[in-house]
């Protein structure tokens, strides 16, 4: 998981969603992380969560804001990838972020989180990346510390009651903040 392939970033193109993408990222969103689909890569929560994980309003959200991005990444002309960029200031919000199970652990997201900070510092002069994640995650915790994100400690509560965001497994969910310098 920690090494990407040499052709890892080969034939991808990054592209903003648009409305017309919609159903396609919820589904990969969800595929990423819920139900059996998710087992087959390594970011699954379907041990901590059921249901769904979002849904075509919440996409369409991020999708319409005046201060995000929904960054669509293709490969062959398919969909295998997206993450969620917001202009919070002087830093970014990073999140949605989903690879298709199936290519997951070869390197892929490595280069989208890449490309996500790039963007990020060159598009809105950002100078931290912040993300959350939920704090019992902790192989995507340390995923995520591998590319140089520090745990804060900082947390903050899962919407329990609201199925929007998935029907909790267990009641000691919160969320974690992660931030990273982009240099």
């Amino acid at each position: 998981m920690d090494t990407a392939a040499p052709d890892a970033s080969a034939g991808l193109v990054f592209r903003e969603a648009t409305d017309a993408d919609v159903d396609t990222l919820v589904a990969l969103i969800e595929s990423a992380y819920r139900g059996d689909s998710s087992r087959a890569g390594w970011t699954t929560e379907a041990d901590i969560l059921a249901g769904q994980r979002t849904d075509p309003e919440g996409v369409l959200a991020v999708i319409k804001s005046p201060d995000s991005r929904l960054l669509t990444v293709e490969r062959d002309g398919r969909v295998v990838a997206c993450c969620q960029l917001e202009h919070r200031g002087t830093h970014a919000y990073f999140g949605m972020f989903a690879v298709s199970p199936a290519l997951q652990g070869a390197g892929l997201g490595k280069v989208i989180i890449a490309e996500a900070e790039r963007q990020a510092r060159e598009t809105w002069g950002a100078t931290e990346m912040h993300m959350t994640v939920i704090s019992v995650r902790d192989d995507l915790i340390a995923w995520y510390e591998r590319r140089g994100y520090r745990r804060t400690g900082r947390m903050t509560p899962f919407p329990y009651g609201d199925e929007r965001f998935g029907i909790p497994q267990r009641a000691d969910l919160q969320f974690e903040l992660l931030v990273k310098a982009l240099a």
